[in-house]
């Protein structure tokens, strides 16, 4: 039986993926869907921290995925990194990721990082980051809409600036790169970059929401170790 360790992005909470969570219990596997801002003010390592705690739950038959999605990228890889014992298997959902060193805005252009300071000044006290609109998701339809709206949260700026660290323990640990499409961030590159398999998929950026079949068919597919064609669910 399969654990999956299922990361939030950011501005988001556990709730993100209920209806994947669901298709894998179906599925036979578990899961565990550790909660960011249970850190409070925390910024990326709180945040790793976090869920490098959770790891310490996933002893029982079967292997460990550790899933991050989006800015989850960089929490999962340093959380990975401190618990290298009790991953089997590392995957990026349109994921951030990058070197030891180096922060989410150091990965990303300049606009996003201006857009993002900017709102912490203006709108977050200087701290936080108030969320963004469901349509920077890639969620347009009106239930989802809505839906997400109601809970979307202000995120942390320090999750944004602090630069990860890593020993180099979750190099050793092999990975798989979502990415999706139409592009928005070099998703695709990122995972190329640390290493990992990539691998398209048409959907929007908040996948877990707007395609939870297809993610979650694509986990349980690279979960039993056999290659994902493209276009396979």
């Amino acid at each position: 039986m399969t654990t999956f360790v299922l990361v939030h992005g950011a501005w988001h909470g556990p709730w993100a993926w209920d209806r994947v969570a669901r298709l894998l219990h179906m599925a036979g596997a578990r899961t565990l869907t550790p909660d960011l801002d249970a850190a409070g003010e925390g910024g990326l390592h709180v945040h790793a921290q976090v869920v490098a705690s959770s790891l310490g739950a996933t002893h029982g038959p079967g292997g460990v995925v550790l899933v991050g999605h989006s800015y989850a990228g960089l929490v999962v890889r340093e959380a990975a990194d401190m618990r290298p014992d009790t991953v089997d298997h590392i995957v990026l959902i349109d994921g951030w990721a990058g070197a030891d060193g180096e922060s989410l805005f150091d990965l990303a252009p300049a606009p996003f990082v201006n857009a993002v300071r900017t709102a912490a000044t203006e709108r977050g006290g200087g701290r936080f980051v108030p969320a963004p609109s469901p349509a920077a998701f890639g969620v347009t339809g009106r239930a989802d809409t809505a839906w997400l709206a109601r809970r979307l949260r202000a995120q942390t700026l320090a999750s944004f600036t602090e630069p990860t660290r890593l020993s180099g323990a979750v190099d050793r640990i092999p990975g798989t790169a979502f990415h999706c499409r139409p592009r928005t961030y070099p998703f695709d590159a990122f995972g190329a970059a640390v290493g990992y398999r990539t691998q398209p998929l048409d959907a929007a950026h908040d996948v877990p929401l707007t395609d939870p079949e297809a993610l979650a068919g694509l986990l349980l597919h690279t979960a039993s170790g056999r290659p994902v064609q493209e276009g396979e669910t």
